[in-house]
């Protein structure tokens, strides 16, 4: 590569790389003949071309396959790692079938029979066009769903893996014909290059058993080794888990406050100068579960941070401070007088100053041009959007880290204020359980948490952490908080259920180079810095238009599939496809026990205000004078806007609605997506109305805390990220004043 990255985010790979998928010769040659179909070698005259691009890289991209290597065992690698265990089965049972003549004539019917013997084709044997006609019926196929999600997921992968895939110089081969152009020979000599987080944080893929008690040692923490029981035991004031939006805020204030505080990190520590940019390799290290983690019934695709930082270290950098009808909703229905408090009020303005948010956007980028445009010539109010950056922020790709180190995440803010009075940061460490006991002090609650056991998710450190504290707080997320409170023994029922996600549909639509009046391609700019709000007759809410980062990869694998041939002419037209997003307030929820096992339903007033959201994106698309737009459902729905009456446009959007998951019984389906998550623990005044009180400790056990956005009563609405960090500041203020009484 032209630049210096961590290696972790390289995305070189051996050249001898090992796989372990353990699926046989016959499965694989199944997934390879899938593959090829989802991404066929073309003869270049069946595309159009693109004059303004080179025709090497053209010719290059019309011939390659998803067949070809190492396509299929990266796909095979992502459905052991990545998939539950059905999931698995269920696409081994599908290769499987297709490896052999019965099983394909099961799944293929007439199309596998030939006129010469054997009569009978295994999948592998048949032709590409017969191939894709098996593909195209499965995709519609409404009577058998586990089986049309074991190809779309087999889909989904393989163009991830493709579009992520790196050359020996650090590159996509297929970049240059899509017109993708990632950053990577710039100036890096302005980045800041020292570590700000260097003087408290232990980073356990550099230690090993022998060297791990001196660091943490030197960095001020007590630590005694005890063999028997194979633990490190660590004595603190408090212990975080998780350095997100809530955890890197409270380690902030409670270090402030005097205590000693050590934070646990499952991801490992990047700064602005290890950032390379690229799809593959940033969503391995920066997203939970690689940047692969979907419902269990496959409708929504969720992206969380799993990165020193968390969310706030990948986000899109919007700031919008919690809206005061959900402030008033909060503090009255649900009786919780923080949220109606001045100390709230008081708390997003800190949060505002301390992560330096900006109001004013000195350029927009394409997409937001996009929109800006659209409601304008729609008469349609577009409000700015404030951000934790400069003003001069014209980063696309911060959902891969923020290169030039402008955005202000907590690993740059509020943990460096936690490092500062003393706290100490361990990455690479995975929470196990909380170490719960009896309560014998008279408590209402009926346990007390004494710490927490973690272990390092290098094997280099064969012993576990035991870390002994006052107060323990869990800040790893609504994704994860609940089934580390459930593994550790505690039975609230509203552990794991309220779960929020504020589902996300797009509406997308296609502006030429030709069309001057747009600067820039979709991945250039800042990523959110205007939003357009669609109300009701009656001034409420329905839904929020914004716009996304949008890389290759992910266009990739949330566009509609048709054909091979329909699919590369549409790659072509990537960089000047712009998206607009419809995020809602969920009124529906889901629930998460189980670490990765996440499921979510939508309620028909959801389904109404994303039809109402998506319906007004594309009528903004339009208007801003897209040649074409459509959605993401599965039928590959569009128009083209050429010519086109108002009539028919109406027409056009009156076919338009939320369409079910691709799991349901329907023809036409829809993948969602979803970055926000929240209320899986949410706050309620007893311990029937929530899982934590209003200071954030649990029903059950005294000492211990959640601190993250499962604590959240109910959707936010708009992107939560001041939401987060205010209630975070609220409540680990009320727990340093706690300790503070204890003490005293």
């Amino acid at each position: 590569m032209g630049r210096n990255c961590h290696p972790l985010l390289s995305g070189r790979r051996s050249k001898a790389e090992k796989y372990n998928h353990g699926l046989s010769s016959a499965e694989l040659l199944a997934l390879a003949s899938l593959c090829e179909v989802f991404l066929p070698p073309l003869p270049s005259v069946s595309l159009e071309g693109k004059e303004d691009r080179p025709g090497q890289a053209l010719e290059s991209f019309y011939k390659a396959s998803g067949a070809q290597a190492p396509v299929p065992d990266k796909v095979a690698e992502i459905v052991v790692k990545r998939l539950l265990t059905e999931g698995v089965i269920l696409i081994r049972v599908v290769l499987l079938m297709l490896s052999t003549k019965l099983g394909t004539l099961m799944l293929c019917g007439s199309l596998c029979l030939s006129g010469k013997w054997p009569y009978i084709n295994n999948f592998s044997s048949m032709s590409l066009e017969k191939r894709e006609k098996v593909l195209q019926k499965w995709f519609k196929n409404w009577i058998f769903t586990p089986v049309r999600i074991a190809f779309v997921t087999l889909k989904t992968f393989c163009l991830f893996v493709f579009f992520c895939q790196l050359d020996e110089n650090g590159k996509n081969p297929a970049w240059e014909a899509i017109d993708y152009h990632v950053k990577n020979d710039e100036d890096v000599s302005e980045v800041q290059q020292e570590r700000p987080l260097e003087n408290g944080i232990v980073e356990t893929m550099y230690e090993t058993d022998s060297t791990i008690v001196q660091s943490l040692t030197q960095k001020g923490l007590q630590v005694t080794k005890d063999s028997k029981q194979n633990v490190y035991k660590i004595k603190c004031d408090v212990v975080i888990v998780g350095s997100g939006c809530g955890g890197g805020v409270a380690a902030a204030v409670l270090a402030s406050a005097g205590q000693k505080v050590v934070v646990i990190e499952k991801g490992n520590y990047f700064t602005s100068k290890d950032y390379s940019l690229l799809e593959g390799p940033s969503f391995e290290q920066l997203y939970e579960s690689g940047g692969i983690l979907p419902t269990t019934d496959a409708r929504m695709m969720i992206l969380a941070g799993s990165t020193v930082g968390g969310g706030s270290a990948v986000n899109w950098s919007a700031c919008i401070k919690t809206p005061k009808s959900l402030l008033q909703e909060w503090a009255g229905d649900y009786k919780l007088p923080l949220f109606g408090s001045p100390d709230y009020l008081s708390a997003m303005d800190i949060v505002w100053e301390r992560i330096g948010v900006t109001e004013n956007c000195v350029q927009e980028g394409f997409q937001n041009q996009v929109l800006r445009k659209g409601c304008k010539n729609l008469g349609l109010d577009v409000e700015r959007i404030p951000r934790n950056s400069s003003e001069n922020h014209y980063c696309g790709s911060c959902g891969h880290g923020c290169k030039n180190g402008d955005k202000k995440g907590t690993d740059s803010t509020w943990l460096v204020d936690a490092i500062n009075h003393g706290a100490v940061i361990l990455t690479g460490c995975k929470a196990e359980r909380f170490i719960l006991e009896k309560s014998d002090n008279g408590s209402t609650r009926t346990m007390k948490c004494s710490g927490m056991i973690a272990k390092a998710l290098n094997n280099d450190i064969r012993m576990k952490f035991q870390i002994e504290t006052k107060a323990t707080i869990s800040a790893c997320g609504a994704l994860l908080t609940p089934p580390l409170m459930i593994s550790s023994g505690l039975k609230n029922q509203h552990i794991g259920k309220n779960l929020h996600l504020h589902p996300v549909l797009m509406a997308w639509g296609y502006f030429p180079d030709s069309n001057l009046e747009f600067k820039g391609k979709n991945y250039e700019g800042g990523i959110i810095t205007s939003a357009h709000k669609v109300v009701s007759r009656d001034s409420e809410v329905r839904a929020l238009i914004e716009t996304p980062e949008f890389s290759p990869a992910k266009f990739s694998v949330l566009w509609p599939w048709l054909s091979g041939i329909d699919f590369k002419q549409t790659m072509l037209k990537y960089s000047r496809t712009a998206h607009l997003i419809t995020i809602i307030r969920d009124r529906g929820s889901g629930e998460v026990k189980v670490e990765g096992r996440i499921s979510h339903k939508l309620d028909q007033l959801d389904q109404e205000n994303l039809k109402a959201g998506l319906r007004q994106a594309l009528r903004i698309l339009i208007a801003a004078g897209a040649v074409e737009v459509g959605t993401h459902r599965s039928d590959g729905q569009q128009l083209k806007c050429e010519g086109i009456t108002q009539k028919e446009v109406e027409q056009f959007l009156n076919t338009v609605y939320a369409a079910e998951g691709p799991k349901s019984p329907v023809e036409n389906w829809m993948v969602y997506a979803t970055a926000h998550q929240m209320g899986s623990c949410r706050m309620g005044v007893n311990e029937k109305e929530g899982a934590v009180d209003e200071n954030g400790q649990s029903w059950e056990a005294e000492g211990l805390y959640v601190c993250d956005a499962s604590v959240l009563p109910s959707a936010v609405g708009v992107n939560p990220m001041i939401t987060i960090q205010s209630t975070a500041y609220c409540l680990s203020k009320r727990i340093a004043e706690s300790l503070r009484e204890q003490s005293s």
